[in-house]
């Protein structure tokens, strides 16, 4: 394996099918290309279509489930690692990866995103940022951190280190760069 992705998706069965299709797109070319995928693990949403993709390819899957979530655990993961909280999920679904990769999501994704953000200003997490930007998803969080960047309220280092791709496989190219 060349390393592990976390990847922080949507957990909502009411977004339009075409998020799930690029998310299935971005792990099947991450598997084939060599990586293993750290989800929240859940049979929820994107991360479902997402552990679908990975099931169906044979893919190297980590979930990482609150226990409150049970009943909701993607019953074919290659492992999986209990947590008490959430914010103890977001902490493994980072340890020793390589990247995190945001697909389209809600607020949990957002969420995950930024204080990501934060802990690679801190230099407490050295991976990769990268977000798949597919049809402009991501543009209002781009202009956002621009605004940051302009007003002084993040340095350019930390607004670097946020990449933004259109597609699953110029997302990793960025990766390989």
């Amino acid at each position: 394996m060349k390393g592990k992705i976390a990847v922080f998706c949507s957990a909502s069965f009411e977004i339009d099918p075409k998020y799930n299709k690029v998310a299935r797109e971005f792990v099947r070319a991450a598997s084939l290309r060599g990586y293993g995928i750290v989800t929240g693990g859940t049979v929820k949403g994107t991360m479902g279509a997402v552990s679908d993709e990975l099931h169906e390819i044979g893919g190297w899957h980590l979930g990482v489930i609150p226990r409150f979530m049970e009943e909701h655990v993607y019953p074919q993961l290659t492992e999986v690692v209990w947590t008490d909280t959430m914010a103890e999920r977001k902490t493994l679904l980072r340890k020793d990866t390589v990247a995190v990769v945001a697909l389209p999501g809600g607020v949990g994704t957002l969420d995950e995103v930024i204080e990501t953000v934060a802990l690679v200003h801190l230099k407490k997490y050295d991976g990769k940022v990268l977000l798949l930007d597919h049809e402009g998803f991501y543009e209002p969080l781009k202009a956002l951190l621009k605004h940051y960047l302009d007003t002084g309220m993040m340095p350019q280092s930390t607004f670097d280190k946020v990449l933004f791709a259109s597609t699953a496989e110029e997302l990793l190219d960025m990766l390989e760069a």
